[in-house]
């Protein structure tokens, strides 16, 4: 895992070199083991390295090709690297390295851009061709691995995180209003295609590019949920169940410590007990036990769940300690490693528990992010997949479903049989352009009477853009694993990790594993009273029965409700009474402060809201400060002339 800082000039401009240093510096966290720079004329490529496989020098990068043609700057892994290696080396390819840098490489070199179906991974790449003076860059099928561009007239840059960018100095930009007033007055972040700065904006995932030295810029989509092969298999559960052991096998492929972030709920607890029997089945390179990282609120016990995978896995359980305080103090520095703001107060959770896992040695952890995305882990998925046997006219099978369901949760099968006839008919409303634009105008007079904010701010909101209802359950998926809120998840994800030099891996996002769920119909991920029910079944005898049969999801949560009654409340109130709010023209500050005033109270919840306006002005203030940190050390310039000469020896910048 490393990051990434690009600079091509155009028509012929030569690259600036001290800025591609400041690019690169910017980096440190994500690659504290090693660095370079690439610079040819207009093209410059900047590296830092965090090394997890191949730790040698012979991982160096940027990396350049046997014949001298092609160098690669590449954050991520492979997972597949070792099968992919074999395959180059019949083909004619010897390697000097023994990771999954220099086999990337290759795999371009022989197959082209037709190389990136054959990857199983996460990346972001750039690969520079000298001889046709090109680059040619991709991100993984998901996006878990960032990219981000910014075009402009003299340069094209490129890097892992927005900081590498503003970092160059040559950005001029500043806050993207249409993405910021989506963010405080509706809560959507990380939807569009767009980042929270004008101009700077993410590689769509699942897609590669081309740009030459005029600034040419092509670009297609390799791979999509749209376009899955057809999925026929007998056994759903054992095809599921053997296709998850490879992903978590393929992601335990490390030269560092490997360790697992555990909850009580089915994903974590299903990828610990997978890698636990891997280690015990044939990794004698493992030694001590496999170290587990939780937090759990006291506001939600699941001490139970994780005992009982304890028990089963030997894993040693590493606990976050940490309160509403501590959270609140560290805000301000994981939204500097963010660049941009996150959705809730579990953000800070994550960004404290990497903090956690780093202390402890260990460089690469497993994750579960994704599963409640593509397998139906969202109780609101339980309403989709009513809707949609409504709508197919299977009223009965729609009864029985539900009924099943409140035999277990709870509540009115009445009126849960309602809820799902009104959800279809405004779904099917929704599809008629008359009621729809009504529908639109009436919610763009709630935006521009938000009572928080100016009409200025409020009047920025795009109107007409709401995502349509969807009939299907799977359509419903595809959404959020493309649109919201998987891509938000992935961002702050990584940035969380990467702030600690950590690498997450996910193994349900193996794309395997993905297109198989989304060949399967609805009933596989939600029945009955059951979310995830595939997963459930693949895992029998796989996993504690008490985490398996688990009606109930909590995940990592807090309780931010009584945080901004109680501990947060005077902290809220006093950036409330700040210089820079009252001066920021953009809220009401009295109604906000009533609001808060009533929340303490229990009138209302509005802590989502406080908290998104508390790390707008977080954010707001760090867009001023410089994206270089005092402590970044010298980095490493490594060049090659236009002539193919060999690199020179490296010099202190």
């Amino acid at each position: 895992m490393c990051g990434i800082a690009v600079m091509c000039g155009m028509a012929g401009r030569p690259v600036d070199e001290a800025a591609l240093d400041r690019m690169t510096r910017s980096l440190v966290h994500r690659g504290p083991d090693d660095s370079g720079l690439f610079l040819d004329g207009s093209v410059g490529l900047g590296f830092r390295r965090l090394a997890i496989l191949d730790l040698s020098p012979a991982g160096h990068q940027p990396m350049v090709s046997d014949d001298g043609r092609f160098v690669l700057v590449f954050n991520g892994e492979i997972f597949n690297y070792v099968e992919l290696r074999r395959e180059l080396v019949d083909l004619g390819y010897r390697f000097r390295s023994t990771g999954d840098s220099e086999v990337l490489l290759n795999a371009y070199r022989q197959w082209g851009a037709e190389c990136l179906p054959k990857l199983n991974g996460m990346w972001a790449f750039i690969i520079y061709d000298k001889g046709n003076r090109r680059l040619f860059g991709s991100r993984d099928r998901f996006g878990v691995k960032p990219l981000f561009v910014h075009r402009q007239r003299e340069y094209v840059l490129l890097a892992s995180e927005i900081k590498a960018i503003r970092a160059s100095g040559l950005y001029r930009g500043g806050v993207n209003w249409t993405i910021a007033s989506r963010f405080l007055i509706e809560g959507h972040l990380d939807d569009r295609g767009e980042s929270f700065y004008d101009g700077i904006d993410p590689i769509p995932p699942g897609s590669a590019f081309e740009l030459d030295l005029e600034g040419r810029w092509k670009s297609w989509t390799y791979w999509d949920l749209d376009h899955l092969p057809s999925v026929d298999v007998h056994d759903p559960p054992a095809a599921f169940a053997d296709l998850f052991e490879q992903a978590v096998r393929l992601r335990m492929r490390s030269d560092v410590p490997v360790g697992v972030c555990l909850s009580g709920g089915l994903d974590s607890t299903s990828i610990i007990c997978a890698a636990a029997r891997q280690r015990n089945e044939g990794d004698q390179s493992a030694s001590g036990p496999l170290q587990a990282f939780c937090y759990m609120a006291k506001e939600f016990d699941e001490s139970k769940y994780i005992a009982d995978t304890l028990a089963e896995t030997k894993a040693q359980l590493r606990e976050l300690q940490t309160d509403p305080m501590d959270l609140w103090q560290n805000v301000r520095r994981m939204l500097w490693y963010q660049d941009e703001p996150v959705h809730t107060m579990t953000a800070t959770v994550g960004y404290r528990l990497m903090g956690l896992v780093a202390g402890h040695g260990i460089r690469v952890v497993l994750n579960g992010q994704g599963a409640d995305e593509t397998i139906g882990g969202y109780f609101s998925f339980f309403l989709d997949h009513w809707r949609e046997l409504l709508g197919e006219g299977r009223f009965n099978k729609a009864w029985a479903e539900i009924r099943a369901y409140t035999e277990v949760h709870g509540g009115s099968p009445f009126h849960s049989f309602k809820e799902a006839s009104v959800s279809l008919l405004m779904t099917v409303l929704h599809g008629v352009p008359l009621y729809r634009a009504l529908s639109d105008r009436r919610y763009g007079r709630k935006i521009l009477n938000n009572p928080w904010f100016t009409k200025e701010l409020s009047s920025r909101v795009p109107h007409g853009e709401r995502a349509p209802g969807l009939n299907r359950l799977n359509d419903v998926l595809k959404r959020g694993v493309t649109n919201a809120p998987l891509p938000l998840y992935l961002r702050i994800e990584d940035r969380n990790s990467m702030a600690h030099s950590v690498e997450t891996r996910l193994p349900f996002l193996d794309y395997r594993l993905v297109s198989l769920l989304f060949g399967l119909p609805a009933e596989w991920k939600v029945r009955g009273p059951w979310n995830k029910f595939i997963l459930r079944e693949a895992m029998r005898g796989r996993i504690p029965e008490s985490v398996r049969a688990r009606p109930d999801k909590m995940g990592f949560p807090t309780a931010g409700r009584k945080w901004f009654a109680h501990d947060l409340y005077e902290p809220m109130a006093d950036l409330l009474a700040s210089r820079a709010v009252r001066e920021r023209g953009i809220y009401h500050v009295s109604t906000v402060v009533k609001d808060l005033e009533r929340h303490k109270r229990g009138e209302i919840d509005v802590h989502h809201d406080l908290f998104h306006l508390a790390e707008f002005e977080m954010v707001a203030d760090l867009m001023g400060e410089q994206a270089v940190r005092p402590d970044d050390g010298p980095v490493a310039i490594q060049t090659r002339g236009a002539d193919g000469g060999h690199p020179q020896a490296a010099v202190p910048a």
